[in-house]
């Protein structure tokens, strides 16, 4: 029996709906009290245990035991109504297939997705885990389980894979700005030179850390924890340095100015020392490789110049690291008694009976 031909049974007979109806709203609100207590029971068996795959299995099912409650409630009420056997034997296998299919599909989207969001940092040679790789990972998961559903259903997919191709040309063209952003940061995401939580800089003067690659744009925290939205085409054709790689670990350094009159030696014995125990106790501050102590660059304007070399953990400790690091240095001058230079001007006058720089006197 057609659709229009079971559709013209019903309204003739709209009293075959009545019986169907109530069962199915009895088995919907049945199956929902259900569907709540057992998803909350796992809920709860996650908060006591802190089980990482129990709550990705609690967050799979919760759309798809949607689905389910409904295929039980249309399977009761069409085996429990008085329509023909055409309308039973043929409309209610087709429905209950095509939920199955949507409903396994859509919780197989959302543990694949979770899957490569707690597990794919741990997977040695692996994409780096962000927005782009999940939504890809769940768009091959959609497209296998769409392809599945037509074929269980007996449709051909190749003239609608050709429909598609030639459909596509014309989208490609329309959505070129789109579709350079998504191949630029799946390039960004598979290159691995651009991770999550790496420090870069681009050559336009943006800077922070990777928050997410997206498949447009690319979202960077700065240190004065603004986001920046730098999108993917953007980013790939840009000058970038990564402080994270080849490794986090960087060297920093500090210039000190001391008078002329001061004693090179005890001066770079302090620093070095005063480094050396800074290493030990500034967070940030590493000790190893070790602080150097460096007569560079030497002979300035007002002063001698020192620079203390050092390693920090990662590209936004240096701040905080040269900030202790110059109240050490600073106490320790006070109490060593070393005079810190400022700029100075010797000025000579020169007029009647004034004092020449050698002593003599001018001429009047």
């Amino acid at each position: 029996m057609g659709v229009w031909a079971a559709w013209k049974v019903l309204t003739e007979h709209p009293r075959l709906l009545v019986a169907p109806s109530v069962v199915f709203a009895i088995t919907m609100g049945v199956a929902w009290l259900v569907r709540r207590v057992l998803l909350g029971s796992l809920r709860a068996w996650n908060r006591r245990n802190r089980s990482r795959p129990g709550l990705i299995l609690a967050e799979a099912l919760r759309g798809p035991t949607i689905i389910w409650v409904l295929i039980l409630a249309a399977h009761l009420a069409i085996q429990s109504s008085e329509l023909p056997a055409a309308v039973r034997d043929i409309w209610g296998p087709n429905i209950s297939m095509a939920l199955w299919a949507v409903s396994l599909t859509l919780m197989s989207m959302r543990v694949a997705g979770d899957i490569v969001r707690h597990y794919g940092g741990q997977i040695p040679g692996a994409l780096p885990v962000t927005t782009l790789t999940q939504n890809l990972t769940q768009l091959a998961v959609l497209i296998l389980g769409i392809l599945l559903t037509l074929g269980a259903f007996g449709l051909k997919i190749t003239p609608i894979l050709t429909a598609l191709g030639v459909g596509g040309l014309a989208v490609a063209l329309a959505l070129q700005d789109t579709l350079s952003n998504l191949f630029a940061g799946f390039y960004i995401a598979v290159a691995g030179q651009i991770r999550v939580s790496d420090y870069i800089k681009l050559s336009t003067g943006e800077e922070g850390y990777v928050t997410d690659i997206t498949w447009q744009s690319t979202a960077v925290r700065g240190l004065t924890n603004n986001l920046v939205i730098i999108p993917n085409s953007k980013l790939s054709q840009a000058i970038v340095t990564n402080f994270s790689l080849p490794e986090k670990r960087m060297g920093a350094s500090l210039q000190v100015g001391v008078s002329y009159g001061a004693d090179l030696e005890q001066i770079e014995h302090i620093l070095l020392e005063t480094a050396l125990l800074g290493a030990q106790e500034i967070p940030g501050m590493l000790a190893e490789p070790a602080p150097s102590v460096s007569f560079d660059p030497g002979f300035c304007e007002s002063s001698l110049s020192f620079t203390v070399g050092y390693q920090v953990a990662e590209f936004a400790n240096q701040y905080g690291v040269r900030h202790h690091l110059r109240k050490r240095i600073y106490k320790r001058f006070q109490e060593e008694g070393i005079e810190l230079p400022f700029p100075t001007r010797t000025v000579y006058l020169y007029g009647p009976q004034s004092v020449k720089p050698d002593g003599g006197k001018t001429d009047p």
